[in-house]
């Protein structure tokens, strides 16, 4: 807990992207500024970052690369002519690193804070009118009360529960628990193969689980590229994944130190036993008791904030960004964007976020990154397109280091040449994503993307080649 004060220009609730990048680029534009955030860590201590870096995107990539280095060693030296015996897994120690990553990105918030002379409060913040937010500290200390003519509502989302598969943290585990489990379970289930299902079955199978994805929806991925999704059910499915869709979960409970899960399918009924169970079944904003009744914030049915075009709540000079509004995706990099846009647009800076090409990435591996328009989109609005798809297993730099899988499309206007959606599964796909976000967000064509050099041999010559397929003129493809 910083020092006690009571008046600042700006108080951001939350310390994820969109609330720690919030109360930066405040104090960069001169604002007196204070963050409130509750998160606290493992070992009781408070940790800048939210969801994000504490239980999701830095934690899944981090422990995703042990275990693609322990699956390497167990199954893809033999073909380099390296020899490995007796390897042995050490899962807490891997937990450790992932932890240890966590802490040193959060220490580097919190150095950032101390720069920009940003007050940090460890606590429940709660807006108690239109300029005033209460602090109960973690520390169960006597609650304070910080004014500010503008805050920043940025406290995130959590995880879905499911009543028919009640948490327990032992057998039945959320997501924040399945990134953090000591042990190896040998039949894991999830419930959900949406983002962060894929994410967490990639760890747990190639650190030696049988994984098996139960999907209540029919169809695989459905915000994906349909081309895209099926090409990642099959690369995912020969990876050992189990995928299930149409299964519906009826029930699932602890007996017999196993979780027996009852689920159902077009084929009938069906029952599992299981060593844990993670329920994935995607996120909820994190809006309750975020403000005191007579504060009059308006919530919609679902929780989410009703907020303008500039995230103005309705209540004067408040804003809500990140996870808890509508506008956009729950997307990391959004909420980082809409941090920054709150900050200036108090400063009476005004710079539109452009929601339209705003890229999507899963960090399964192979990943998966995407942006603009899906071709089943285009479908449903009758507009004519053209695509042009190149796949990695002909691209030569991905072939010397065997990430043949996947592969790239590119979808222009039929007419305009105009590059409408780029769709990418594969090595480094959330990399390459920003060249396609660039030739977007500078009204690019396919001929533009073309006509652009890209060194060789490299695996961003996917997009340039799936750029000449557009017009039949790709040079690698057999």
């Amino acid at each position: 807990m910083s020092k006690p004060e009571s008046t600042y220009d700006v108080i951001v609730v939350g310390a994820g992207p969109a609330g720690y990048v919030a109360a930066i680029r405040a104090a960069q534009l001169g604002l007196k500024t204070a963050c409130v955030d509750h998160w606290t860590n493992i070992n009781g201590d408070p940790s800048l970052g939210g969801t994000y870096i504490n239980a999701g995107c830095v934690s899944s990539m981090a422990l995703l690369e042990s275990a693609k280095i322990y699956d390497l060693m167990r199954h893809g030296l033999a073909d380099h002519g390296i020899s490995v015996e007796n390897i042995k897994l050490d899962l807490p120690k891997m937990i450790d690193r992932k932890n240890e990553k966590i802490a040193r990105l959060s220490r580097q918030i919190l150095n950032v804070f101390a720069e920009k002379k940003i007050n940090y409060y460890h606590g429940q913040g709660k807006l108690l009118n239109a300029d005033q937010v209460s602090v109960t500290p973690a520390d169960g200390a006597k609650p304070i009360k910080l004014n500010a003519p503008n805050i920043i509502l940025a406290t995130g989302s959590t995880s879905i529960d499911l009543p028919c598969a009640p948490i327990d943290n032992e057998f039945i585990v959320d997501t924040t628990y399945a990134l953090n489990m000591t042990s190896i379970p040998k039949r894991l289930g999830i419930i959900g193969s949406g983002v962060i299902g894929l994410e967490l079955a990639g760890i747990w199978n190639r650190l030696g689980s049988e994984v098996i994805l139960l999907e209540a929806q029919e169809s695989f991925l459905p915000i994906v590229d349909h081309q895209i999704a099926a090409e990642a059910y099959k690369i995912y499915s020969e990876q050992g994944l189990d995928l299930r869709l149409g299964a519906r979960v009826t029930s699932a409970k602890k007996t017999n130190n196993k979780v027996v899960v009852d689920y159902q399918n077009p084929e009938g009924s069906h029952t599992l036993r299981l060593d844990k169970l993670i329920v994935a079944t995607g996120r909820k904003p994190n809006s309750e008791n975020i403000a005191a009744p007579e504060a009059e914030l308006l919530l919609d049915e679902n929780g989410y904030i009703h907020v303008d075009e500039n995230c103005c709540t309705t209540v004067p000079g408040v804003y809500a960004i990140g996870d808890l509004t509508l506008l956009g995706p729950m997307l990391a990099h959004k909420g980082l964007e809409e941090g920054v846009f709150v900050a200036e647009h108090i400063a009476n800076r005004h710079n539109p976020i452009n929601y339209n090409i705003m890229p999507s990435v899963i960090y399964t591996d192979p990943e998966i990154a995407w942006v603009g328009q899906t071709e089943q989109a285009l479908q449903a609005i009758g507009q004519k397109y053209r695509t042009g798809t190149f796949t990695l297993k002909s691209n030569g730099r991905a072939e010397s280091i065997d990430k043949t899988e996947g592969l790239v499309k590119i979808i222009t206007h039929a007419e305009t040449d105009l590059i409408l959606g780029i769709h990418i599964i594969g090595a480094n796909a959330s990399e390459l994503i920003a060249e396609a976000v660039l030739a977007m967000e500078f009204s690019a064509s396919g001929e533009d993307l073309a006509r652009t050099i890209h060194a060789h041999p490299t695996i961003s010559e996917v997009l340039h080649e799936a750029a000449l397929a557009i017009e039949n003129r790709s040079l690698h493809l057999p």
